[in-house]
């Protein structure tokens, strides 16, 4: 004998297909790194030799990402090339981020 099911709740049933959809999207987005935004943030960098008379501020301003604050660029130039904001000297060469 064979057994017979009836759903009693269309709202439910309706509620449970959906969430079991989204969470199969959502696992298969997930295995196939779909989801992986890392590319959208990854920062390109200039090499830029240091001139004479140039401080981190001016080559932030100049050659760093113009949607950023400067006081940030700085902060990160310093800790990518692991050198104060004071360290700098003519012929050294140090890297800045622009981003994309």
């Amino acid at each position: 004998m064979k057994k017979k099911y009836r759903i009693k709740s269309k709202f439910r049933f309706t509620l449970f297909l959906t969430v079991a959809i989204l969470m199969m999207i959502s696992l298969t987005g997930t295995i196939f790194g779909a989801n992986d935004s890392e590319s959208l943030t990854k920062p390109v960098y200039s090499e830029i030799i240091v001139q004479s008379g140039d401080t981190l501020w001016n080559l932030a301003e100049e050659f760093g990402p113009h949607n950023k604050d400067i006081r940030e660029v700085v902060f990160e130039i310093c800790k990518i090339n692991e050198i104060s904001a004071d360290s700098i000297y003519p012929g050294q060469t140090i890297l800045i981020p622009t981003y994309i």
